[in-house]
């Protein structure tokens, strides 16, 4: 009998055709693709168990994920097979062979999300999937203030949509996440990126803090408003959720 394995990628993509990451039986995604490559593969059902979920039109430049199988195919072969057989906006960048209690999601440290902004009056077609067009003034300093507060160990149900946890399970962490870098940097006269390092994120919490942001920027609110609004714990406080599109996991810690 083959002895079983444990198989890990890393995957990029393209979220902008998948309605994200997780499986859905009506639905076409990131895992449900790459699912049914690996049973055409190794002729059985093979899940595979991501470091996390992405939304619809999220990206990712390295998603991590394995899969247990008693496949002899080489890791250097699942990764040229897959690529074969996955439509271009998936892209396996590698697989190796880890020990059996490697786990993507458990074994993770942390994460690393970016938000992209475009700023410029006139969206250039070539990065409309992938930065939020935001024609209007921001007052970046008041957002790098608003971005400190957010350094640490906080309770972030103010910017947690509904379904990222089940509340009816006890936790001792709850909403509680740490955050190490919160920052946003400018690459040229129009373009801006916002850079997030957590041990990890809730449902939507990077988005929901950058269109809280982007609030503070256009002088709806304060930066005390702000910081009012991350202690208060409840989600009405926060701000508007930004679009998907924008968001790119870079990658996942380990």
């Amino acid at each position: 009998m083959t002895a079983e394995r444990n198989i890990k990628l890393s995957i990029a993509f393209d979220g902008t055709d998948f309605n994200g990451w997780q499986r859905q039986k009506h639905d076409v995604t990131i895992q449900g693709e790459i699912e049914k490559c690996l049973a055409t593969m190794t002729n059985c059902q093979t899940d595979l168990h991501g470091a996390g979920r992405t939304d619809a039109g999220v990206h990712a430049d390295q998603m991590i994920a394995h899969f247990s199988t008693t496949s002899g195919i080489s890791t250097a072969a699942f990764r040229k097979g897959l690529n074969s057989m996955l439509p271009y906006a998936i892209r396996i960048l590698a697989a190796e062979e880890v020990p059996l209690d490697f786990h993507s999601r458990f074994s993770a440290k942390g994460k690393q999300y970016q938000y992209s902004l475009y700023t410029g009056e006139v969206m250039p077609p070539t990065e409309r999937l992938y930065a939020l067009h935001a024609p209007f003034y921001l007052d970046f300093d008041r957002i790098r203030e608003c971005l400190d507060l957010l350094i640490g160990t906080h309770d972030f149900s103010s910017f947690e949509n509904s379904g990222s946890r089940d509340k009816e399970k006890e936790s001792r962490k709850g909403a509680v996440r740490t955050i190490m870098v919160a920052k946003v940097d400018n690459l040229d006269k129009y373009r801006y990126n916002f850079t997030f390092i957590g041990e990890g994120f809730l449902r939507h919490m990077v988005r929901n803090i950058v269109g809280t942001l982007l609030e503070v920027g256009k002088g709806r609110r304060t930066v005390n408003e702000f910081g009012h609004a991350l202690q208060a714990k409840d989600r009405s406080a926060g701000g508007a959720t930004a679009p998907a599109h924008g968001l790119r996991l870079i990658k996942v810690l380990y």
